[in-house]
């Protein structure tokens, strides 16, 4: 940003608490100014009180009598703006209406069916933005000339070829005149903004032009076409992105002619340009909603990637941005890492995004302590009424805990606090609540002791992330540059540095404002993108460099209209591609290439090479390209900074001395001021560097220097660990939690990169974990719930039936009886040895779904199985890696025995999870090197203790819940065979301790619904989960408090021979039914993952279904959503219709199949399937013949239905479970049961807004995204 016309220039990030403001002055003097972002008392609009603050103190008469600003003083405002954020956090944006395919309204409310917390009981799904929607009666299909065999029918259809080049049947046209009337008597209502969405409109666009027309002709002000806002296959995330533009864009203009009002001449004549979610401006006319979700951090990591790379370091930059109210960490190593599709708030959002990942809430992080841990967030103090220094009545957060320990100096803060707003932070108030919080503590602790410990607790959650942010990508953490920024970061900088292994943190003088100054620094972005669904290969390279430089023209000429010449504008160009077959596409810019590629260079080789780095592989198989994409940057001229005299070697002279509390005490520090330092000053640890906009804490053993320009940059030493004891100590305790878990993640991190197959690589069906001496569960990510007891199990069957243990041997075991789930869960065991110990000191084992281990159908998961053996290779013990030796000859014999159909696949994944556990003992014989072997150990049992803890202290309240309802804890159901699960609780209130006897179940079934013992034992560990109601370490301390009996030769533990593929996705809901039903915690969910399966030899499909969940005691029940031990995810229409012979007519709610009730149960879903060529279906489902049940009066939801319709009228009621061959033509409808209703119907409700709710950070991001589709497995 520089100053060429001798007028001001401002850039603003407009944050959700408070305003940044950074302006150059025409004599190119530099003022920056943070203040509230809502002060309505004080002034409207906080950019606009910034700008004419400055205004008046440099430049009086630019303000004019009516108070508004003379704009003829001003050349530029940039901005960042978190109005569009807000609108979709606070659901305050513009009335809209939804329109989309007959038999689809309901898709959005549906999503993917997933739900957000796989552990909460009362699901809370974020309100949709819509508040009407339209169906019309419209609809196209792909053709699929070579596959479809409708015959007659699709004869009747018109052909129409698409945008991509695709061949599409339109199988029911436009009704104009109907969908007028509809959209009329819409508007009548007063809505005035509209979003369209219909299936495959990415590529066939006449049908929403169309109803767009109508939408402008009628007078809807705002239309906003998904094919237009985002044209990128899959509807549901299209269809939410045209919504959030619908329902943003009106929202942020409204804002932006606001903003404008404030001047004299509404910024006509003055050049605006605002953040976009990119990290690229746009003019203010060009800025819409559903690019304006990350405006604000958007800046930020623009700040830090261009002050800090290549400038103050050759290191990757990880970019730590911890303001009042979130953390974000992002990553910088020369380009900016995007993602093209994300969730905030619950809205899918496909548009180009910085990976800005928000993991903690900040400063304004609640602090509890809880069942013996320390525990930081993820609840807020937000910035109303923030930390209890405050003075607002707030809760004890991150930054009270910073100013106990005398990290934060109210004197040289701004006296805004306090219910006048005019005071300085107490630290009064924060020592008292510390002190209230002794008496809940078992071992006395000193206030400062309370306080470091949740530091040290804060600083090893963010740890976490930011590990995860690089080793998901294949990066060293400790091979980064830490870059700090934010109000709260300084404080916290060092430790992070150094519990990451960092050796650098830089931290620019401007970190307060890091956002704003990034703003000033930007480019100007502009892209335009198209699908195409073509392979790369040299056919269409003619048509890549066509559609490259038609874009490239229209992305100039709208960039030359903003007043750019030809040498400041530099061209982007990517394809977005991805190995046929699967679902991971890489936005990939050309290398330089004269052979076999395309006039604008080699995208292949970019492809491959991410591919590989990101994977740790590459695929031998046809690259699909999915869209193409230009961008056109006009580069913004940066004005060189003012160097700093130098120091001469004069030291720093500190304004006071004060007492900081660390590891071991208080030491003596020194306070400077960063505004009175020299370039080239040195500042050893401890001291604090104070500037007008943040608190820079140096800890000991730490070095800072002051850079040319007046940054601050620190070398981070070793500093002395303080001695940790076997000894139980809780601060400890809630870091070795961290710890434990963060092994746990890195494994599945590695097995997701080296993996092969679907399932693993994106699917994401794994879990990895870490076991103690004694094969019981120390730590397990991510928590599938059918995983949770059941690897412990798997581990501990080889512990004992194995004599030879030995180091070098990994061990393969899949068999129901050694802790298997179904046969396709392939799990790895790993033992480690340490030194010259005898015998395993832990173990590590990966968990991964493989596509096919034979039997007698592809995918392993027959319906009609019959015993073990028909359903693939079965492994109780199998050394897989021998004295280091992978056994690929052995284990290969083994699975084409079995009839297995994807042997590659298989060898390797085994590969990958063998690789996985490697990558455990590595981090776990590093954390021994840092603590020591006993100590760890020790660590391994207080964790599991503590989970014993939490779940002794709920079984105690469910004894007296017992004793005062007079009631027996017992339950029993039905499967729809008549095969009874009965249990019977003895709980003990003094230990709280509990018997759950499932004597009296029904014997093993001539079927696959047997449910091996491991099964049971993953829903008993869900449901108590589930009735903690907060998280708490999942391990075997879980079950210590919990004796389970489960009689031999039930449904529960079957014979060793026995089929059990039914019992991994039924009976496993159905037990979750029993345990829930005896506990009366709340009536049951659908009860069923819905299985449905269809294909023949040369393709198959597999889905689950969602239904409705079960009311409780202030909830209703939630719809269309999956439920207790699954949470897959539904293949998007028009993938499913793409790559398949089917045509999906309705996908929507069933409404009224929820039980009635004081709180009503959720619905199920309809969805209908019409097959195009012969197929065999299969369908594996419950409830069927018996209701989900309601409680306490609460009537129960309704049955499922299966249905075949037949192309010649015929329909068949085709049971729980059945396979059947259909032809074309054929209708498969599945109805799914609702939830049972909770309460007697009529009688009176609590409000959801009497119960107490606390606020969360938002998530967001790749991380974000990682967690969601690792927990909809």
């Amino acid at each position: 940003m520089v100053n060429e016309r001798g007028k001001f220039q401002f850039a603003i990030d407009r944050g959700g608490t408070f305003t940044d403001v950074f302006a150059r002055c025409p004599d190119g003097r530099i003022r920056v100014l943070k203040l509230l972002s809502e002060d309505p008392q004080h002034y409207e609009d906080a950019p606009t009180e910034g700008i004419r603050r400055i205004l008046k103190e440099e430049s009086p008469q630019a303000i004019n009598e009516d108070d508004k600003i003379d704009e003829s003083y001003i050349e530029s405002i940039r901005m960042g703006t978190t109005v569009a954020t807000n609108a979709l956090l606070e659901r305050k944006g513009e009335r809209m209406v939804f329109v989309t395919n007959k038999g689809f309204k309901d898709i959005l409310l549906i999503g993917n069916q997933a739900r957000p917390n796989i552990f909460d009981l009362n699901i809370r799904r974020p309100e949709l933005l819509y508040e009407e929607v339209v169906e019309v009666d419209c609809r196209v299909i792909p053709a699929l000339e070579n596959v479809c065999e409708l015959g007659a029918l699709s004869k009747k259809w018109r052909i129409a070829i698409g945008q991509t080049g695709q061949t599409f049947y339109v199988t029911q046209e436009l009704d104009l005149n109907k969908v007028a009337f509809e959209l009329l008597k819409i508007r009548q209502t007063g809505i005035d903004s509209i979003a369209i969405a219909l299936a495959h409109s990415y590529s066939f666009a006449e049908h929403e032009l169309a109803i767009g027309d109508i939408a402008h002709s009628i007078g809807f002000s705002q239309v906003s076409l998904s094919h237009v806002v985002m044209p990128m296959m899959r509807l549901v995330p299209r269809a939410f992105t045209a919504c959030s533009d619908a329902y943003l864009t009106p929202h942020v203009k409204r804002y932006l002619e606001g903003f404008a009002k404030g001047f004299d001449n509404s910024l006509l004549n003055t050049r605006v340009l605002f953040m976009k979610s990119d990290g690229g401006l746009t003019a203010m006319s060009e800025f819409n909603g559903s690019k304006a979700v990350l405006s604000g951090p958007a800046g930020g990591v623009v700040g830090y990637a261009k002050t800090t790379w290549k400038k103050e370091t050759n290191l990757p930059v990880i970019g730590f941005d911890m303001g009042g109210t979130s953390t974000d960490v992002s990553r910088y190593a020369g380009n900016y890492e995007h993602v093209y599709e994300s969730t905030t708030a619950g809205i899918t959002i496909q548009a180009p995004q910085l990976d800005v990942n928000t993991v903690a809430a900040g400063g304004g992080s609640m602090l509890f302590y809880r069942s013996g841990l320390f525990v930081v967030g993820p609840e807020s103090a937000g910035a109303n009424p923030g930390p209890a220094c405050y003075q607002k009545g707030g809760p004890l957060t991150v930054t009270d805990a910073n100013l106990a320990l005398g990290r934060l100096l109210p004197e040289y803060f701004p006296k805004i606090f306090g219910p006048k707003e005019n005071e300085s932070l107490d630290k009064d108030i924060t020592l008292s609540k510390f002190g209230d919080m002794v008496f809940d503590m078992e071992v006395p602790r000193k206030v400062e002791e309370i306080a470091m410990g949740f530091i040290r607790v804060a600083n090893e959650a963010m740890c976490r992330p930011i590990r995860a942010l690089t080793q998901a990508r294949g990066y060293d953490t400790a091979g980064h540059a830490l870059a700090c920024f934010g109000g709260a970061g300084g404080q916290h900088a060092c430790a992070i540095a150094r519990s990451l292994g960092m050796s650098t943190v830089f931290i620019h003088k401007y970190a307060g404002i890091l956002s704003a100054y990034g703003i000033a620094l930007a480019d100007v972005v502009y892209e335009l993108q198209e699908p195409t669904l073509k392979l790369y290969e040299p056919a269409n390279f003619d048509y890549f460099d066509t559609k490259l430089k038609e874009l490239e023209k229209k992305c100039l000429k709208a960039l030359r209209l903003q007043g750019y010449n030809s040498n400041r504008i530099v061209f982007e160009r990517y394809l977005h591609m991805r190995y046929d077959g699967t679902d991971c596409a890489l936005m990939c810019s050309p290398q330089s290439s004269t052979n076999n590629a395309t006039q604008h260079g080699d995208f292949m080789a970019t492809f491959v090479e991410r591919y590989q780095t990101e994977f740790g592989f590459k695929i031998d198989c046809d690259v699909v390209v999915d869209d193409i994409m230009v961008k056109v940057i006009g580069k913004t001229s940066i004005c060189e900074e003012v160097e700093l005299p130098e120091s001469e070697n004069t030291p720093p002279v500190h304004e006071k001395t004060t007492k900081v509390y660390f590891e071991g005490g208080y030491k003596e520090t020194k306070v400077f001021l960063l505004s009175k330092l020299m370039r080239n000053n040195k500042i050893e640890g401890p001291a604090i560097i104070m500037d007008n906009l943040s608190t820079i804490l140096v800890e000991p053993a730490c070095t800072a220097t002051i850079t040319k320009y007046g940054d601050i940059k620190i070398m981070i030493g070793t500093g002395k660990m303080k001695e940790i004891s076997e000894e139980l100590d809780s601060i400890q305790l809630s870091i070795f939690s961290h710890r434990f878990m963060s092994i746990a993640e890195q494994m599945g991190r590695i097995l997701q990169r080296t993996a092969k197959s679907t399932n693993i690589k994106e699917r994401l069906d794994f879990s990895c974990a870490l076991f103690g001496p004694d094969g019981g569960l120390v730590s397990n990510a991510p928590h599938i719930p059918v995983h949770l007891g059941s690897m412990q199990e798997a581990v501990q069957y080889q512990l004992k039936t194995r004599t030879d243990i030995k180091e070098g041997d990994v061990i393969l075991s899949n068999h129901p009886a050694a802790g298997g789930s179904h046969l396709p869960d392939f799990t790895v065991i790993t033992p480690v040895f340490h030194e010259s110990t005898k015998n395993p000191i832990f173990f590590v084992a990966s968990r991964g779904h493989h596509a096919d281990i034979g039997g007698i159908t592809p995918g392993s998961m027959p319906p009609h199985s019959t015993s073990l053996d028909q359903e693939g290779a079965a492994f109780k013990s199998f050394i897989i890696v021998k004295k280091g030796t992978f056994q690929e000859t052995e284990f290969t014999k083994e699975i084409l025995k079995a009839g297995g159909r994807n042997l590659q696949d298989n060898l390797s994944d085994l590969r990958a999870q063998v690789a996985a556990n490697q990558k455990g003992i590595q981090l776990v014989k590093e954390l021994i090197g840092q603590y020591g072997l006993k100590v760890v150990q020790a660590y391994m049992k207080h964790i599991q203790s503590n989970a014993e803890l939490s779940v002794r202290d709920m079984l105690r309240n469910a004894a007296k819940d017992a004793r005062r309802q007079c009631r027996d804890v017992e339950a029993e159901e039905f499967m729809d065979d008549g095969t009874i699960i009965k249990l019977k609780v003895k709980l003990d209130g003094e230990t709280g301790s509990a018997i759950c006897d499932f004597t009296g179940s029904g014997l093993e079934v001539w079927g696959n619904c047997n449910a091996p013992r491991a099964i049971t034992l993953s829903a008993i560990i869900y449901c108590l989960r589930c009735m903690i109601g907060h998280d708490v370490p999942l391990n075997q301390g879980c079950l210590t408090p919990v004796e389970i009996i489960v009689p031999k030769g039930s449904i529960l533990d079957p014979s060793e021979g026995a089929a059990v593929v039914g019992g991994n996705v039924l009976t496993s809901q159905r037990i979750v039914d029993v345990v829930l039903k005896a506990f009366q915690v709340c009536a049951a969910s659908q009860g069923c993952m819905n299985n449905i399966t269809f294909g023949n030899e040369r393709w198959g499909n597999y889905e689950t279904v969602a239904g409705g969940s079960g009311a409780g005691p202030n909830w209703n029940g939630v719809s269309g959503v999956h439920t207790h031990m699954t949470n897959t995810r539904i293949t998007d229409i028009e993938l499913l219709e793409l790559r398949y012979p089917i045509y999906v007519m309705k996908f929507k709610i069933r409404e009224g199949s929820g039980g009635a009730g004081r709180y009503r149960g959720g619905d199920g879903v309809e969805r209908e399937l019409m097959f195009r060529t012969p197929v065999t279906l299969s369908v594996l489902t419950e409830r069927r013949v018996l209701q989900p049940y309601g409680l306490k009066g609460g009537q129960p939801g309704a049955r499922g239905v299966n249905t075949l319709k037949r192309a010649n009228g015929r329909m068949i009621n085709l049971g729980s479970k059945t396979a059947i061959n259909v032809q074309p033509g054929d209708i498969f409808e599945i109805l799914t049961p609702g939830g049972g209703g909770y309460g007697v119907p009529g009688s009176k409700t609590i409000k959801i807004e009497d119960l107490p709710i606390t606020k969360s950070y938002v998530e967001r991001g790749s991380l974000y995204t990682f967690k969601l589709n690792q927990e909809s497995v």
